[in-house]
């Protein structure tokens, strides 16, 4: 009886995931990416994942604002799929439904102070495709410490990677719920889903290569390097 009744609690108190018109009636993207753009985020998620999953255990910086820092990169990129997961993921961090619309619409109602420096590099890492000024990384370092640069960086690594999947998945589903983008085809969503899939261990065998040549995971506007 009381594990029915402690079921019957959660699933009472489980929020409802509620988003942005400006997400749920999109009818053509709002960015889009080329594969080439796909591959080249893929090979910078590994690392990224590592200094992320060190995070959780040192507590560098609070989940909630490494979730912040993820809606702020999907907002500029707007990615519905994205969107809705991460929205499940804050809403399980108990973050209220108004502040992750308010991220996902691009508002700054519940942007805080200490976070402000740290969501605008997150959003300019989204508008210039991952490929950041290095100036605005620096300003970045000198705010929050070189460690917690990093992770700042790498939730928007991870995110941006996601985004750049997400989007044309996202296109798809709507396609076949007989509301295609208008500026999509199915070849594109079809070729970015199966040969992005496809080219991740390809990804990850690049990155083990910079890695093993001390290339950095960090990757800059202008930057040369493989």
């Amino acid at each position: 009886m009381k594990n029915n009744d402690k079921k019957n609690n959660d699933k009472k108190e489980k929020p409802a995931i509620t988003l942005p018109d400006a997400i749920t009636s999109r009818g053509g993207f709002k960015r889009k990416f080329s594969l080439w753009e796909l591959y080249r985020s893929l090979v910078f998620v590994p690392r990224a994942v590592i200094v992320l999953g060190k995070n959780r255990k040192r507590k560098l910086l609070d989940g909630h604002f490494v979730e912040r820092l993820q809606l702020a990169v999907t907002e500029v990129n707007g990615c519905p799929a994205c969107s809705y997961q991460h929205t499940k993921m804050a809403l399980r961090q108990n973050m209220s439904n108004e502040e992750i619309s308010s991220f996902l619409s691009g508002a700054d109602d519940f942007i805080r102070s200490e976070e402000a420096k740290a969501i605008m590099f997150a959003q300019h890492f989204a508008d210039s495709r991952g490929f950041p000024e290095k100036y605005a990384y620096d300003a970045i370092v000198t705010e929050y410490g070189v460690e917690e640069a990093h992770v700042i960086l790498a939730a928007c690594q991870v995110m941006i990677a996601g985004n750049m999947y997400g989007i044309p998945i996202s296109a798809l589903q709507s396609r076949l719920k007989g509301k295609p983008y208008k500026d999509s085809s199915l070849f594109y969503e079809l070729g970015m889903a199966i040969v992005g899939f496809l080219s991740l261990p390809f990804a990850i065998i690049h990155a083990l290569l910079r890695g093993l040549i001390g290339l950095s995971n960090e990757r800059f506007a202008k930057s040369t390097d493989a």
